[in-house]
This record gives C-alpha cells, sequence and structure tokens, in this order.
C-alpha cells in the first residue's frame, strides 16, 4: 500500500490536512486529489470542526498539476476533470478554510489558495500561473482566483506567466498576509481563534450570501471551464509543453536565439 500524502488531524476544533508529498512537490496527482477530496469531506461532516487550515510539508505548499501524470494522457485521465469539485469542496465548504503557505504555489495551489477564505503566507513565498509557458490555459482554477484579483493583474499575471511575490499577492487580493517564517503559525492561529469565535451556522450562512450569486452558477462554470482546459491539456502545445517541462528543456514555440 501506497504511504498516505494527505494527512488529517483535528484538535480543538481546527482540522488541517496536511499535504505530504515533498518529493513531488506536493502536486496534485492522482493519489493526492484523492486523499484531500476525502479529507475535505470528512471535515465537512463533522459538526465538530469548526474550522479548517490547509496546509503542507517540505518547501513548496502545491506546484498544481502532477505533469508527469498528464504527459500522454486523454482529457479523461489528466486529472484535470477531477480538480474542480475540490476547488468547490473549498469554496463552498461551511467551515472557514484557511490556506497555510510556508513556501510557494504555482497553477493548481494558486486555485486552492484562492478557494480558501482566508490565506497566509510567509515572505519568501512566491506565486505564478504558469500555465500558458506549458501551453494550456489556467481555465479551472480561474473560477476562484478570478473573483479575487484586480482584473489588471489578473490580465498581467495570466498572460506572462510571470512569477510574484508575497507582498504583491496581499496588494492584488490573492492572500490576506504575509509574514516572517517564524511568525507564520502565530498569524494562522490568529485567524484561526478569530473564526472559531463566530457561530457555526453563521458562519455557514455568511459564506454562502458572500459566495451568491456566483455559488448558483459554479457548476455550470466549472463545466466550460474544464472542457476548456481539457481540450488544451490534451492538445499539440500542451502535450508539447509539458514534454518540454518533463525533460528540463525549452518547449518548441519559443524563439530560438
Amino acid at each position: 500500500m501506497a504511504d498516505e500524502l494527505v494527512h488529517y488531524e483535528v484538535r480543538r476544533g481546527i482540522a488541517t490536512i496536511t499535504l505530504d508529498s515533498p518529493r513531488n512537490r506536493n502536486a496534485l496527482s492522482a493519489q493526492l486529489r484523492g486523499e484531500l477530496t476525502r479529507h475535505l469531506k470528512t471535515a465537512t461532516d463533522d459538526d465538530g470542526v469548526r474550522v479548517v487550515v490547509l496546509s503542507h510539508t517540505g518547501s513548496v505548499f502545491c506546484s498544481g498539476m502532477d505533469l508527469k501524470e498528464a504527459g500522454g494522457a486523454s482529457a479523461n485521465q489528466q486529472g484535470v476533470n477531477e480538480f474542480p469539485a475540490i476547488l468547490e469542496q473549498i469554496w463552498t465548504s461551511p467551515k472557514p478554510v484557511v490556506a497555510r503557505l510556508a513556501g510557494p504555489a504555482r497553477a493548481g495551489g494558486v486555485g486552492i489558495v484562492a478557494a480558501c477564505d482566508i490565506a497566509v503566507a510567509v515572505e519568501s513565498a512566491t506565486f505564478a500561473f504558469s500555465e500558458v509557458r506549458i501551453g494550456v490555459v489556467p481555465a479551472v482554477i480561474s473560477v476562484t482566483v478570478l473573483p479575487r484579483l484586480l482584473p489588471r493583474a489578473a490580465h498581467e499575471l495570466f498572460l506572462t506567466g510571470e512569477a510574484f511575490g508575497a507582498e504583491r499577492a496581499v496588494a492584488i487580493g490573492l492572500i490576506n498576509s504575509s509574514v516572517p517564517a517564524d511568525g507564520l503559525d502565530a498569524e494562522v492561529g490568529r485567524y484561526t481563534d478569530m473564526l472559531a469565535l463566530g457561530a457555526p451556522g453563521a458562519l455557514a450562512a455568511t459564506k454562502r450570501m458572500l459566495q451568491e450569486p456566483r455559488a448558483a452558477e459554479l457548476g455550470g462554470v466549472f463545466a466550460d471551464m474544464l472542457e476548456l482546459s481539457a481540450r488544451h491539456f490534451g492538445g499539440v502545445e500542451g502535450q508539447e509543453g509539458i514534454a518540454a517541462f518533463v525533460g528540463k528543456r525549452k518547449p518548441s514555440w519559443v524563439p530560438g536565439e
């Protein structure tokens, strides 16, 4: 049996879900996606859980989809099809969800950060919507990211794929705060302590209020974005970009010297 890649524990009403695949930069492999889905459901169904914290081991919060699995796969096998359900679980969770980032997030990992109600990162953390650089489209994650970002920043960062730091992530609305590494747990604790003061029913109703009317349209939006994302993942550019990434070379469309 494969070792568990996502851990779950509850203390004093706080459920901590920890991505633990550091050798794979916590990429969204099939196993990790399945375990994350199950633990999110467990937290949602447990009346004793008041707040959920998404954390990680290793130096990277989440590097996005596992491109080694995606290379050469059909649209139904890429894992793209399962990812919207994970984002929707986080976005619609009746329990507040806090992201704890001790390191970078990329692509789908940024989508997870955006889906959370509150996100805290160390000052050294970086972010990037790197999809276009490997020939795919940040379609699925746009559903959770675009409501957070300033429009001008979204255009720039989605189209260029440029990495940006935690300070800018705060400025454009992607995360709530950035702190020194030795202050990360205290800042996460500050938020979870405040959230635990809220009545569970009131918190759930407030989340629904904040998400309307977008929540009612979420299924259709995800379906449209999933089709766009899968088409590019399985397309010529997407497969060339993934192969180039795995092979640590430039994709064929990058101009030569």
